[in-house]
């Protein structure tokens, strides 16, 4: 088996089903007077899905479509002794599969504890999201789910309160908290993409992987890891970002990649100083709710390419990239 190097959507897979979920913060706050209306039975809904993603352990088939693309996948989340191993296993296309193994439970990322109620920052003791929380940008409701995957389930709808971000349906597990089922609602209420459980079990799982041909072994990146070489030594800034989102695995000034998250969507912003000139302008790319948005342009007189890729609107993407400055820029 070959090092994966395929489209498969591992990533996106995995966070919505809770493997290798994003880690995200809540604050206890969201309810004050002067923040907007929540709904606190939603939040409550959201923090235990965010909990049953970490904690419990679970085997079934996955569908996840985008447009007319339909992929099927198997998934297997297990926990013992503090630490928790994820499989997952393409079975449709090109039979890929992604492990990661031996992930501590107490270590959440800033994507888990935006979806812990109350949860703070551990070094300023502030939330990341802002004082209101992750209300002050999404409005919540609840609502009679349907079943899925022969489980009984709660629905949760999540509306935008701009136009920097997308809504989300989601169907969680009403014993268990466990996402079972979302879609990413876009502009004009449009589906952009499906993510939903076609069978599960609370097991012990029996069945072995199936075969594949590409096989990838997710590690556990450490903030210390993305300094040192092969990087820039300059450091460079992100100087607007929608409101909400907050940095999650880059230090600030270091690497060619920064990684942002509003407890919900996530994107990234990748920087390549250039050896040349290269012509202005801009590239599109669209595939369900993933946005990649590339745009040639000048950094403190380099020719650079700045790529701005996630589960963000084209605009949004399009902003984030105008806004990069060298840090020694004004």
């Amino acid at each position: 088996m070959t090092a994966m190097k395929s489209k498969f959507p591992c990533r996106r897979i995995f966070r919505l089903a809770g493997c290798l979920a994003a880690g995200m913060v809540y604050a206890a706050q969201a309810a004050a007077t002067s923040c907007p209306p929540a709904d606190t039975e939603a939040l409550q809904w959201l923090e235990k899905m965010s909990r049953s993603a970490q904690e419990v352990s679970y085997h079934g088939v996955v569908t996840f479509q985008r447009g007319d693309d339909m992929q099927v996948m198997q998934i297997s989340h297990s926990v013992s002794g503090g630490t928790a191993s994820e499989r997952l296993t393409q079975l449709t296309g090109q039979g890929a599969q992604v492990t990661r193994t031996d992930h501590p439970l107490e270590c959440l990322h800033p994507g888990h504890r935006l979806l812990r109620l109350g949860a703070t920052d551990a070094a300023t003791g502030s939330s990341l999201s802002g004082s209101c929380g992750i209300a002050e940008n999404y409005r919540f409701s609840v609502d009679e789910g349907e079943r899925v995957a022969g489980r009984k389930a709660v629905r949760i709808l999540i509306a935008p309160r701009d136009m920097y971000r997308y809504g989300y349906v989601m169907e969680l597990d009403r014993q268990t908290g466990l996402l079972l089922k979302a879609q990413t609602i876009g502009r004009g209420n449009k589906v952009l993409e499906r993510f939903q459980f076609a069978n599960l079990s609370y097991d012990e799982e029996v069945s072995q992987a199936p075969d594949v041909e590409v096989l990838h072994n997710a590690t556990h990146s450490l903030p210390e890891e993305h300094t040192g070489a092969g990087h820039y030594s300059e450091q460079w800034t992100v100087r607007w970002l929608p409101n909400g989102f907050t940095a999650t695995d880059s230090p600030a000034g270091a690497g060619k990649r920064r990684t942002y998250t509003d407890g919900l969507a996530v994107f990234s912003v990748f920087l390549e100083v250039l050896p040349q000139d290269i012509k202005p302008g801009e590239g599109v790319a669209r595939r369900g709710g993933t946005t990649s948005y590339t745009r040639g342009m000048r950094l403190a007189g380099r020719p650079t390419l700045v790529t701005v890729i996630g589960e963000v609107p084209v605009n949004t993407a399009r902003m984030v990239a105008d806004s990069i400055k060298w840090s020694q820029e004004p």
